[in-house]
């Protein structure tokens, strides 16, 4: 029970139209019940209101959100500020009804305010997500034995679907059984998904596809399940195997992407352990030129980090809407607590700095995809620089900007519809582009 309503769905479902539709009804009532003091109720609830707008603006110019807020949060915070207030004198003026009536409006107007918030940012579907915590069901992985071994390259050629394969690919908690070996590092339970053709007696031997997502967040799989599910459902069911893990421990925590004596070994967790448990464990493409590693915001500077730096490892890399670098939001922080005050090992750890000191030649044939939202101007430059010198130290690199979108879900969703099938041809699940 407590699992299915962690793993609710928020964005999409009618839960914010009924948060809506309840407070709306409680104002009213509220209002009605005696309306008496009604101008005076309703010049408190507006003042309420205007009071968490210029709060949230002013918390926005401070850099509080890292970053600008979605188009429509502020508005969400204010109107559901402004309906809690008049709920709150329905609570302090009898008779009981009207103050039972006060608290659902209370209760209603702030889950709309949060609904709301939430929705403006459009990147956590569920409660399990915004909390951190893991509320899928627990993996079941396919058998190892009768894989079809093939050229990897000529896969979208060679792959034929059989009858009953599923229509879409599944997503699951990789726990108990199957929980991935986290070394000296407490990473929280990795998801996986599996797309339709790894759901088949006698799958193919697929890409690998290793991803993080952004902070606060958690190892959610849904955004990136959506988007390869979709390519799946254009080619035949193929799309890489997917694991999205935890490189955060929690999500008001940063280990900016280094192993250190603060926060455990999260590099050697997600260079080294998950790719031996996937070898081991996962019908996957042995060839790590098909690997790749990508992230959201903060995952994603933690994916141009490790492309960039392990390239052995991953043969390809995906940064949507990432940090320039690891830590850049609290340089003085991440420098203290991750090393040690050492800023020469933290100025060196930073993606373009890697990039630019590997011998030339180590990018040959690694391509590197950036993505942002054109109203970023937080992220958005930072990914600029970073395909400039990815590009001058030999990635091949590809880059999307999202028109109209900020560092929100809507540019995940376009950066990732972009970056899979432009992904497609070099990990041998699409022809190459024409």
């Amino acid at each position: 029970m407590i699992r299915h309503i962690l793993a609710l769905e928020l964005i999409t479902s009618p839960l914010l139209a009924i948060a809506v539709a309840v407070a709306a009804v409680g104002v009213l009532l509220v209002i009605l019940w005696r309306p008496r003091r009604v101008i005076r109720t309703l010049v408190i609830a507006l003042a309420a209101g205007v009071a968490m707008y210029i709060a949230a603006a002013v918390l926005e110019a401070l850099g509080t959100f890292q970053g600008p807020l979605p188009a429509g949060a502020a508005w969400w915070a204010a109107g559901g500020i402004t309906a809690a207030a008049i709920g709150v004198v329905g609570v302090f003026r009898g008779p009981w009804g009207r103050r039972l009536v006060g608290v659902v409006t209370v209760v209603s107007a702030l889950a709309a305010a949060a609904l709301g918030v939430n929705t403006s940012y459009g990147v956590t579907h569920n409660l399990a997500a915004i909390l951190g915590i893991q509320a899928l069901d627990p993996a079941v992985l396919p058998a190892n034995g009768g894989v079809i071994e093939s050229d990897p390259a000529t896969l979208y050629q060679s792959w034929q679907p059989p009858a009953g394969m599923p229509t879409q690919g599944t997503v699951s908690a990789l726990n108990g059984g199957t929980h991935i070996p986290t070394g000296q590092y407490a990473a929280r339970d990795a998801s996986l998904y599996l797309p339709p053709a790894a759901l088949v007696p006698n799958p193919p031997a697929l890409p690998l596809l290793v991803f993080m997502m952004g902070q606060p967040g958690s190892p959610d799989p849904l955004p990136l399940a959506k988007a390869l599910d979709a390519f799946a459902a254009q080619n035949k069911g193929l799309a890489p195997i997917a694991i999205v893990v935890d490189q955060l421990t929690a999500p008001d925590l940063d280990p900016a992407c280094v192993d250190s004596a603060k926060f455990g070994a999260v590099s050697t967790y997600i260079n080294q352990l998950v790719p031996q448990w996937a070898e081991a464990n996962l019908n996957i493409v042995k060839d790590h030129r098909y690997w790749t590693i990508g992230g959201f915001s903060n995952g994603g500077s933690c994916a141009a980090l490790y492309g960039s730096k392990y390239p052995d490892t991953w043969g390809q890399m995906l940064d949507v809407m990432g940090n320039e670098f690891p830590g850049s939001e609290h340089v003085d922080q991440t420098v203290a607590d991750v090393y040690s005050g050492d800023a020469a090992a933290f100025q060196a750890n930073k993606p373009s700095v890697v990039m630019a000191a590997a011998p030339a030649g180590t990018y040959a044939g690694h391509t590197a995809v950036f993505t942002w939202g054109s109203l970023d101007s937080t992220y958005g430059p930072g990914q600029l620089a970073n395909s400039q010198a990815a590009q001058a130290a030999g990635f091949t690199v590809l880059t999307y900007i999202v028109e109209g979108a900020g560092h929100t879900g809507e540019a995940l969703d376009g950066s990732l519809a972009f970056a899979i099938p432009a992904l497609a041809p070099t990990l041998g699940l699409a022809p190459p582009a024409s």
